[in-house]
């Protein structure tokens, strides 16, 4: 789907967490764009890309500091699991036998809870187009049955295409959902409202008001993306704008080599499309989203900064027998990809 050539890497010291030594890495390609992620929660920190007149500016919300992440409490750019999204009453059941997890969202549990993958420390290899983060979580972790370890890769090439990958085993059965969680603004700058996105779905998960699926699946309607403005899908709502947060279902059939959701900001002509291996994506328009520590541009981050296009499995399908099955037994390889390309439109 991309090129594969070298890409120029660098390693800097960035701090350490609980003792454990964190870095961060600079992919860099032939164009001078660039790539930032680090072994703490195997996040991607930064994607420098240029606009219609060249500039390269960053996309992803991040923070220049390590310091930014430890405090961060929306996820952002971080490796999420061991279940990325929401799962009911913070419990499920497997073959018989119910496993309470942290309950970190109400009474439910999210993104595995406050200490998940993204709060963790990785083991970290180059290769010659990226870097791979490996973590082993044992047993009971987060309440989660069985040892399984991820590993997550990020490659880079000079077509501007950002490949994750993630691959897991598991010495028990259990239930794995790995994504990530970045908030994108291909504007460099103020809100990404003015932002047009389309995503090839035609339904949605029904869902409660604290986001949980209610096992049915409906049509999207006022909520289908074909190169809406995002600004059209936010609503004022008890005194607040209420954007987006919703489980898109991919329609069927989609060829790997076409996008599952195309993102264009007209004022820089940056475009971003999606293609992934996933059955569907979570969009989310960062409706509470706040920072304690100032950001790449300079200032606290605040709601409609960025926009999450999360793909990976359904939200709370250990407690929905129609759903795809999300459970990872022992002897088999959980194997996933998404891919972020970006590119340029003219005017």
């Amino acid at each position: 789907m991309s090129e594969v050539n070298p890409i120029t890497i660098t390693q800097t010291p960035w701090g350490t967490h609980r003792g454990e030594p964190v870095f961060l890495f600079r992919l860099t390609n032939a164009h001078g764009s660039s790539v930032e992620v680090t072994n703490y929660g195997a996040t991607l920190v930064s994607v420098v890309v240029p606009d219609r007149a060249g500039r390269q500016e960053p996309v992803v919300l991040g923070f220049p500091s390590l310091e930014g992440y430890l405090r961060d409490r929306c996820y952002l750019g971080s490796t999420v699991g061991r279940y990325a999204n929401r799962i009911a009453r913070a419990r499920f059941a497997l073959d018989g036998k119910v496993y309470p997890l942290e309950a970190n969202d109400g009474v439910n549990t999210n993104h595995g809870g406050r200490a998940g993958f993204h709060a963790r420390v990785f083991a970290w290899e180059q290769h010659s187009n990226g870097v791979s983060f490996t973590y082993t979580s044992p047993t009971g972790d987060g309440g989660y049955p069985g040892t399984l370890t991820l590993r997550v890769a990020y490659t880079w090439s000079d077509d501007q295409a950002l490949t994750i990958t993630y691959t897991a085993v598991t010495d028990q059965k259990t239930v794995a959902n790995f994504t990530n969680h970045a908030y994108f603004n291909l504007a460099a700058q103020g809100t990404m409202l003015d932002h047009t996105l389309s995503v090839r779905s035609s339904h949605i998960l029904a869902a409660t008001p604290a986001y949980i699926p209610t096992g049915e699946i409906i049509a999207a309607g006022t909520r289908q993306l074909q190169q809406s403005t995002v600004r059209q899908k936010v609503a004022p709502m008890d005194g607040r704008q209420e954007g987006l947060n919703d489980y898109y279902i991919l329609d069927k059939a989609i060829p790997e080599n076409e996008p599952v959701a195309v993102l264009y900001d007209p004022a820089s002509g940056r475009q971003m499309d999606v293609f992934t291996s996933y059955p569907g994506l979570m969009v989310y328009t960062a409706d509470y989203l706040v920072s304690e520590q100032p950001g790449h541009i300079g200032a606290l981050y605040k709601p409609f900064d960025g926009i999450c296009l999360e793909c990976q499995y359904y939200p709370d399908s250990p407690n929905h027998a129609h759903f795809p099955d999300t459970t990872l037994a022992a002897g088999e390889e959980y194997r996933e990809w998404i891919v972020f390309k970006f590119s340029t439109q003219a005017q």
